[in-house]
């Protein structure tokens, strides 16, 4: 008798939340519990849009959910101001590894721009070891199920760049991953930061660029090809240069053909794309055809606070609009850990002894 296997179904969100996943592009101040900000606030006297937690989780998505990159990065005013000092930073950090544990995430890259939280008289490396300090502690009381890196960000409207690239390096090998530059695309192209980048490729070090985000293909190509990006931060926008035809037919023009022959990783985040309008919907993000085309694409979280979202409710969303099943969701796990600023036994380690047994687990 000839038994023929059932159709995969699609996962429940239950699933989705017990599957092991793997965050590329998650940004520490746009994370917190907003609890925690109305807390801290009241400890530095910073005054906030709304006096208790429920109504400022509220306003941050709201004000957030604009349609506007540049509206959107104002919310980040009110996180920043309450991570000043160095326990203020510890206790962001450690309640970000829990609340990432809680959801699933084996592993995760936060990054955050340092020389934003100098303010109140912090070192750049006091910032880092603060951050440190909170995810280490956090790693410990869960037992070491999750793996954290931080990525440190220049911002690319300032002139700090260098000196964070040589911030990472000093830190490479005490918890700092990698280096990135982010804020407001159009007018402050990546090659302002050449000298930064050029640094760290001599130091053999790892970088991603926020590009094709708001701005379109230059913003891609200078990333990769004057940059050298390992990854695009987003990069929503490479779909600009592929035409897909009344027949179906799809041509890649020779970006795009690029970044899908180098494997260059996206790191897609369509929740934050829909509010910052990227993007008019989940069903309608390029990601679908960005990974029917089998590009390195990887799911992310951007802004957990001002999007209201989390790995799991992402990749829920991917499975709703798409029809995706749990072997779907594997691939994006694992190409986001083969492009994780890990080594590479380590990422091996990770997708051998956890990622495949997690998804193996679910579906027997």
């Amino acid at each position: 008798m000839t038994v023929t296997p059932a159709e995969p179904t699609s996962p429940s969100r239950d699933q989705v939340r017990q599957a092991p996943k793997v965050l590329l592009h998650d940004h520490l101040d746009g994370g917190l519990r907003p609890a925690t900000i109305v807390e801290l606030a009241a400890e530095v006297g910073h005054e906030l849009p709304a006096s208790d937690a429920e109504s400022l989780g509220r306003w941050f998505v709201e004000s957030a959910d604009s349609g506007s990159l540049v509206r959107y990065l104002e919310t980040f005013d009110h996180t920043v101001a309450v991570m000043q000092n160095g326990p203020a930073l510890t206790r962001v950090a450690r309640e970000c590894v829990e609340d990432l544990v809680a959801d699933g995430v084996v592993y995760a890259e936060v990054r955050y721009a340092p020389e934003q939280h100098v303010e109140g008289g912090l070192t750049l490396h006091e910032v880092v070891a603060a951050v440190q300090e909170g995810f280490d502690a956090a790693t410990e009381a869960v037992g070491g199920r999750i793996v954290v890196r931080q990525l440190l960000t220049a911002m690319r409207h300032q002139a700090r760049s260098m000196e964070i690239a040589e911030l990472a390096i000093a830190w490479r090998d005490k918890g700092v991953a990698g280096f990135d530059i982010a804020g407001a695309e159009a007018g402050y192209p990546p090659t302002r930061h050449l000298d930064a980048f050029e640094y760290l490729q001599r130091e053999n070090a790892h970088f991603t660029i926020h590009a094709g985000e708001a701005f379109g293909l230059p913003s891609i190509w200078q990333a990769i090809q004057w940059c050298g990006a390992d990854r695009l931060g987003h990069g929503v926008r490479i779909v600009d240069d592929i035409t897909v035809a009344d027949d179906g037919t799809v041509t890649l023009g020779r970006l795009a053909a690029y970044v899908r022959d180098m494997r260059i990783p996206l790191e897609m985040c369509p929740a934050s794309n829909i509010q910052t309008g990227a993007a008019a919907s989940i069903a309608e993000h390029p990601i679908g055809l960005l990974t029917e085309l089998r590009f390195r694409v990887t799911v992310n979280t951007d802004n957990r606070l001002m999007s209201d979202t989390s790995m799991t409710s992402e990749m829920h969303a991917l499975v709703e609009a798409f029809d995706y099943t749990l072997a779907d969701l594997r691939w994006f796990t694992i190409n986001a850990m083969k492009s994780a600023f890990l080594p590479f036994d380590e990422r091996l380690a990770i997708i051998d002894t956890v990622i495949k047994p997690g998804y193996a687990a679910l579906e027997v």
